[in-house]
């Protein structure tokens, strides 16, 4: 019987088996092969931080409202988006896998990041920094590393921002042409770097306000921040009246509902995820060397909490299943 993971309570996770559903006119049956762990919107959801879980979501009026007795709680089942499979039985019409499909020859891992790598091209896009502008990305996980690889790629200078020594090392590997650690200097280095001028961008996926902060630093005047964390609770740390304000840096939202407004007539987001698929095709980058930990599904609990955790060495987390594991 296929099984899935289940949140049943803050920092509690078990896995249960699940009644396979009836196959429907235009659906599929997927045999998980593995699934990435997200470290954002996922581990809130196992932190029990999640915004959903204390409002309500009105998307007529896109408001976060009161509380309802209709809003998710525990047991929570079917968060994680890093999923990669087989599909086994389907009547599913051919467009709807579009961005969705792996090339042959692709090791199917990589597919776990798919969802997260067009995070990171959304990031960058609505960063607007290519050739001769210099981007700086704040965070190097998964996300972050992935965005400075594209932000790269694109042909802007990046300038990782991460605390973590490694992963400094793994962003100049990905194409940063510096890499500099978080602290009272920063900024300052960034306008040494770019004669006195600061980053033309910055990205923040580091979900951290402090971070966030940071970022309004780095940037000069009339500078554009990227706030694409996924923050929590208040905003303690992150300073408006400073640099933001004196430099009048704009602060633009990127989620992956959708794409910047000045794209959405040529890009939506199955067209970032063909973008990544394709790129990762190139291995452009390789991302199976970001896959720091690999555990069987039965073992879910412990690698959600080896992610917790923090650890410097934790980049990519896996779950894998056995041959038909989820439906």
């Amino acid at each position: 019987m296929p099984r899935t993971v289940r949140f049943t309570a803050p920092r509690t996770v078990d896995v249960v088996e699940v009644p396979a559903e009836a196959l429907a006119p235009g659906t599929a049956r997927v045999a998980t092969l593995g699934s990435g762990i997200s470290a954002g919107t996922e581990l809130t959801a196992y932190r029990g931080t999640n915004p959903y879980l204390t409002s309500t979501w009105d998307p007529g009026r896109r408001l976060f409202t009161g509380s309802h007795p209709q809003r998710p709680s525990y047991p929570l089942v079917g968060w994680g988006y890093s999923e990669v499979g087989r599909v086994v039985e389907a009547v599913l019409a051919l467009g709807a896998l579009r961005g969705h499909r792996l090339p042959e020859g692709l090791d199917p891992v990589a597919g776990c990041f798919v969802r997260v790598g067009a995070i990171a091209l959304n990031a960058v896009l609505a960063a607007d920094a290519g050739v001769g502008e210099t981007v700086a990305v704040v965070g190097q996980g998964v996300i972050g590393l992935l965005a400075t690889c594209f932000a790269a790629l694109g042909g802007a200078r990046v300038v990782a921002v991460e605390g973590v020594a490694p992963r400094r090392e793994r962003a100049l590997a990905l194409g940063a042409a510096v890499a500099l650690e978080p602290g009272p200097g920063t900024a300052a280095a960034v306008r040494e770097l770019t004669g006195g001028r600061g980053a033309d961008a910055a990205v923040d996926l580091s979900g951290s306000y402090r971070a966030l902060h940071e970022a309004t630093r780095l940037v000069g005047a009339d500078g554009r921040v990227v706030a694409a964390g996924f923050y929590q609770g208040e905003g303690a740390g992150l300073r408006l009246g400073e640099e933001f304000h004196h430099n009048r840096v704009e602060v633009l939202a990127s989620q992956i509902g959708a794409v910047p407004a000045r794209k959405r007539a040529r890009w939506d987001v199955a067209r970032l995820q063909e973008t990544v698929v394709g790129l990762l095709a190139e291995r452009r980058p390789d991302v199976t060397a970001l896959v720091s930990h690999r555990f069987a599904v039965d073992d879910a609990a412990q690698a959600y909490r080896l992610l917790d955790a923090g650890a410097a060495q934790v980049l990519q987390v896996v779950l894998d299943f056995p041959a038909g594991g989820r439906a």
